[in-house]
């Protein structure tokens, strides 16, 4: 395993790249970075659909300068790891579940054997979704989470109930490794900076562009049936007032106020039911708040540097005050 390296996009030093197996199989690429000097704690990147490691070296090296251990690594299907199907370009899963395996496996093989405590859980999207699932199941390893733009529900549904009833009975019928309607194999940002949905940021779009034209297997296209069937079943628990509720990690999101992949009210909505968390909404912000401009960029990192690391016992102190006892 390896990390792709450019004059444009340069991997931070120092990393210990490996590739760990799943539960049931899976190979997955794992990038470790340890800051110079005194070490605070260990951050977790938990990447959004169709990303990977390389994008988020900037923020890597933004966490070492902070004296935080960091740990990255593509989810099955993505980036540098296993696929699921043959075809590279499709963005595929049968359920959401099959995520914790990945993270289990990550957590297992590489946090615990390799890295400093705390841990801190860093999600974006996809991954911020799958980091509320497992609070949510009580087996969250993470002293903390940062989420930024979790999936909470889309935003480009003109008929959601309809997506969701095409997407149920094309995956029945056996089309679950099709395109979803409309789809290809071009990614978002092999189409091109004007009128993208992700950031407004030129330069660091084209940085990122420049990382998959360097190494297409990077390159993921839109995702299947399949997939989109499992993420509206997954992103249904979210609907429910008691999910958030049963949330014991001290949990910080951070919004975009113009994404138009993610839906920030039900992000608000669901931000307002945590017993101990709390909502950031960054105006002028698009959906990839680590890829936005300088000033969007230092209101997020102003929020994680009061966030984390935290002082221990703080979390509990929270909850007792709303009267919850673990």
């Amino acid at each position: 395993m390896r990390l792709v390296d450019s004059p444009e996009n340069p991997a931070p030093p120092g990393a210990i790249v490996s590739s760990i197996s799943t539960a049931d199989g899976l190979a997955l690429r794992v990038a470790r970075f340890m800051p110079t000097g005194p070490c605070r704690g260990t951050v977790l990147i938990a990447a959004g659909r169709s990303e990977f490691i390389e994008k988020y070296f900037e923020t890597i090296g933004e966490l070492l300068q902070r004296h935080l251990a960091v740990v990255a690594f593509d989810w099955r299907g993505q980036g540098l790891s296993e696929r699921e199907l043959p075809d590279r370009t499709k963005g595929h899963i049968d359920d959401f579940a099959l995520y914790l395996r990945d993270l289990d496996a990550v957590v297992g093989q590489v946090l615990h054997p390799h890295c400093p405590a705390p841990w801190f859980g860093l999600g974006h999207s996809m991954g911020g979704a799958i980091l509320l699932e497992a609070a949510h199941q009580g087996r969250s390893p993470f002293a903390r989470l940062v989420l930024c733009a979790p999936m909470i529900e889309l935003a480009m549904l003109g008929f959601p109930k309809l997506a969701r009833g095409l997407a149920f009975l094309c995956d029945a019928i056996g089309l679950g490794g099709a395109f979803v309607p409309g789809g290809g194999r071009r990614s978002i940002i092999e189409k091109g900076f004007a009128g993208n949905p992700l950031t407004s940021d030129a330069q660091r779009f084209a940085r990122l562009a420049a990382v998959i034209a360097t190494e297409p297997q990077l390159s993921l296209g839109d995702p299947t049936i399949a997939w989109a069937h499992a993420a509206f079943r997954q992103m249904k628990k979210y609907a429910d007032p008691d999910y958030p509720r049963s949330i014991r990690v001290p949990t910080l999101i951070f919004a975009a106020q113009g994404d138009a992949i993610v839906d920030t009210r039900a992000i608000e909505r669901f931000a307002a039911r945590l017993k101990i968390g709390r909502m950031i909404l960054l105006g002028r912000a698009q959906h990839e708040i680590l890829l936005e401009h300088d000033a969007v960029r230092a209101r997020f990192w102003a929020g994680f540097d009061a966030f984390v690391p935290g002082t221990a016992g703080e979390g509990q102190a929270l909850l007792a005050r709303h009267g919850v006892v673990l």
